[in-house]
């Protein structure tokens, strides 16, 4: 699109999650970007197949111009595994699963020092691997939303990072949808305390955001995704998971077949279509600024 045909849209960070969780995913997310359906991807650096030479394969894609910003995706649960050695609980060497991270944050059983140390070194593992700090913040399964993980992770930003920005995960819906969605709901009860923790921070978090939906291989993402950008202020992130399907995607995560029709659908014509009929274009570049 040219700046004549997106000008007076609003406009969006449509951010595939999970960089680094395999090399397919990580091909389908570079493709997307070079094609100019991507603009944002937030990289999960614990898992086993992130490298350097895919962190330079993303970095590259803005060597000429500005093409997509690309944040850190803190990773804290199973199947992974901390990177700082005395990172506990732990099961079987790997973190505790997403519902057991959970009850452990909502109980305060976490350690602050401990959450610090691992969240500053996959920090300095994105810094290390890049070669710059993360454009923006976000967490696999939505963990920097949680109790002491949320408080550890904005200090961490504040301290190391003030120029980022952190992905808060509220919806700018009526209370009526609000009830429709319970996951949905869940991020919505959730980013409240986180928007209030990091504005207090003066720390920056997108207006908006959608993306949410049961991850069900029957789920017609195509018939979805354009009731996503109702409403969305100026600013807002939507939250999308395009991949291919591999060996090691299948050995990781059960999302996997839902990642191949994102990609066909954000490949294909019904996407920049979808924009256009609702009066939302991309953003242009990673600076570009948010609500704080």
């Amino acid at each position: 699109m040219t700046t004549a045909d997106t000008a007076g849209r609003r406009r969006i960070w449509l951010c595939a999650d999970d960089f680094g969780i395999s090399n397919s995913v990580n091909l389908a997310i570079r493709d997307l970007v070079v094609r100019g359906r991507l603009n944002a991807t937030s990289v999960l650096v614990v898992a086993p197949s992130f490298s350097r030479s895919e962190a330079m394969s993303l970095n590259t894609l803005n060597s000429v111009e500005p093409r997509v910003a690309i944040g850190l995706h803190l990773g804290l649960t199973a199947p992974f595994q901390p990177l700082s050695k005395s990172f506990r609980p732990v099961s079987g060497g790997a973190f505790l699963p997403l519902a057991a991270t959970a009850r452990h944050a909502a109980m305060r059983r976490f350690d602050h020092d401990t959450l610090v140390a691992e969240i500053t070194l996959q920090m300095q593992t994105f810094l290390s691997t890049f070669g710059r700090a993360p454009d923006f913040v976000d967490g696999h399964q939505h963990v920097h939303l949680l109790p002491q993980i949320s408080d550890a992770l904005l200090t961490v930003v504040k301290e190391t990072l003030p120029d980022a920005w952190v992905r808060q995960c509220g919806r700018v819906v009526p209370l009526a949808a609000r009830f429709a969605d319970r996951k949905g709901l869940l991020l919505d009860i959730m980013s409240y305390r986180f928007r209030r923790r990091a504005a207090a921070l003066g720390l920056r978090t997108n207006p908006g955001f959608a993306g949410t939906y049961q991850f069900d291989d029957a789920a017609n993402f195509p018939a979805l995704f354009p009731r996503f950008l109702d409403r969305l202020p100026d600013g807002s992130v939507v939250m999308c998971h395009p991949g291919f399907v591999d060996a090691e995607l299948q050995r990781l995560d059960p999302l996997t077949t839902l990642r191949e029709k994102e990609y066909a659908y954000f490949a294909g014509d019904a996407f920049p279509a979808a924009l256009a009929s609702h009066g939302v274009a991309l953003a242009g570049t990673p600076s570009m600024p948010l609500s704080s």
